[in-house]
């Protein structure tokens, strides 16, 4: 249990069962009234974002995300299967809480997994990967960086849009957070 006073951003409370993560918090005491807490709150599982206010110190049950350094290594039917590079114990992440991040994992890749009571509640991956090419088609010639973009398959199956100048084979940056393309590798 802490107070609303002990409140900081990244922080995770357990409100009627449920898992929220402090994105923002501010201490209001206005002239008249007592004070109180103003909170954004993003539901740990689906990422719902919510705004919430307390009394200035009520007691939040907070709840404990260990947060693991893991390297994935193969899939399993639906799953996903990671290796903590501290203990070399064996987690398998449900498809659901991986999400779209799994057009960018690749095997032996490095991502941070956030575990509660045992169970896995969320991946993060390194803000870029460099993926291959695995197929696009041949641009013009007289195509030049400025110009526009085409699809590109890369290696893990996901699509981006690349410039006209990437050919197959080639390795690229991908930018993991939106899957735009940033750059040659």
């Amino acid at each position: 249990m802490a107070s609303t006073n002990d409140l900081k951003n990244g922080m995770v409370l357990n409100l009627d069962g449920v898992l929220w993560s402090v994105v923002k918090f501010q201490h209001v005491k206005p002239g008249k009234g007592g004070a109180f807490v103003r909170t954004t709150l993003k539901n740990v599982l689906s990422g719902k974002v919510v705004d919430k206010t307390f009394n200035a110190g009520t007691k939040v049950e907070t709840a404990t995300v260990d947060k693991r350094t893991m390297q994935y290594l193969y899939p399993d039917g639906d799953d996903f299967v990671f290796m903590d590079l501290d203990t070399f114990d064996q987690i398998t992440v449900p498809a659901a809480t991986i999400g779209d991040a799994k057009n960018y994992l690749l095997v032996e890749a490095e991502a941070t997994v956030g575990i509660h009571e045992g169970t896995p509640l969320y991946i993060e991956l390194p803000a870029s990967v460099e993926l291959e090419v695995t197929h696009t088609e041949p641009g013009l010639q007289g195509d030049r960086s400025s110009g526009g973009t085409k699809p590109a398959t890369v290696e893990t199956g996901a699509n981006v849009n690349v410039p006209l100048f990437i050919t197959t084979g080639e390795k690229i940056k991908v930018d993991t957070r939106d899957g735009k393309y940033l750059s040659r590798a």
